[in-house]
């Protein structure tokens, strides 16, 4: 942890950075408190400055010993944009958690898991869990096209049978991994769980599958958040009929009970003004290039 000069403040320092994608990266970020206390599920809201918005991150992995913590990032919006182009040694403001209800993880079954684009770096904590508490797993690891396939080698290691599909088939099996699980329900009709992240779309349909073979289904739900603690009720969600927050009552919920409809509504409420802060951030980081040169 390192010190702000303005206010005294500890800062949390990127002590390293991997480029998995052209858009994706992974960090191992200074949290010696999260750290000790993350279990899979958890996440953080992060925060790059005082000014800056809060945003929830998924704890990849932690290093008690050292003290740190893994994120990994998919630069899409401002925040997120802002937060890959950082460089190792550099730091960031507020790092809250960890926050959320920990992964309920069975023992001794056979389940699926699925992880759909940057969804796969949320789902492997829980792989490695099942796997700890000795599940049979099926792993399916899809994305749109191969640069965007991630965490091939670490899901292999804790997974019995791995099958990876891309959308436009530029590698593994061409499709969506609808196709793929339909399959493996077919052929093995005694999984009693299915764990699902990823787009909300990919979700709502692999919940749509699972509920055809009468298969319970958790998914994760990333809802639009603010503080992470329930006070503010951005993240609201409908689960059977009734509101529920996925900060303090999620990020996880049966997946046939949600409402996936009105939440990929709700989700894009701000998606002009995250246009708009993108289009200015841009826009400014041309007149600084100007300026220097």
């Amino acid at each position: 942890m390192t010190v702000s000069p303005h206010k005294g403040k500890m800062m949390h320092r990127i002590i390293s950075k991997e480029q998995l994608s052209p858009t994706i990266a992974r960090l191992t970020v200074e949290a010696p408190l999260v750290a000790h206390k993350r279990k899979p599920g958890n996440f953080v809201i992060v925060r790059l400055d005082e000014t800056g918005e809060r945003i929830p991150l998924t704890i990849v992995d932690a290093d008690e010993s050292a003290g740190t913590i893994t994120l990994i990032v998919q630069a899409i919006g401002k925040t997120t944009q802002a937060l890959c182009a950082k460089s190792e040694g550099e730091t960031i403001a507020d790092v809250a958690g960890p926050l959320g209800n920990p992964t309920p993880i069975v023992e001794n079954k056979r389940v699926v898991c699925v992880g759909g684009g940057v969804g796969t770096a949320e789902l492997f904590p829980i792989a490695r869990a099942l796997k700890e508490n000795h599940n049979f797993i099926y792993t399916i690891v899809g994305a749109r096209t191969k640069d965007l396939l991630i965490l091939e080698d670490e899901m292999q290691r804790h997974s019995d049978h791995l099958a990876l599909v891309t959308d436009d088939g530029s590698f593994g099996r061409k499709g969506v991994v609808t196709d793929e699980l339909r399959d493996i329900l077919k052929q093995d009709q005694s999984i009693e769980i299915v764990y699902a992240i990823g787009p909300l779309p990919m979700m709502k349909a692999v919940s749509a599958v699972t509920r055809e073979f009468g298969v319970h289904t958790v998914v994760s739900l990333n809802a639009i958040m603010v503080d992470g603690t329930g006070m503010c009720g951005g993240c609201r969600v409908t689960i059977d009929g009734e509101m529920k927050f996925a900060c303090v009552d999620g990020p996880e919920f049966d997946g046939h009970k949600v409402n996936f409809d009105e939440l990929m509504l709700r989700n894009r409420t701000y998606v002009e003004e995250e246009r708009e802060s993108i289009r200015v951030q841009t826009q400014c980081a041309s007149h600084s290039i100007e300026k220097v040169a």
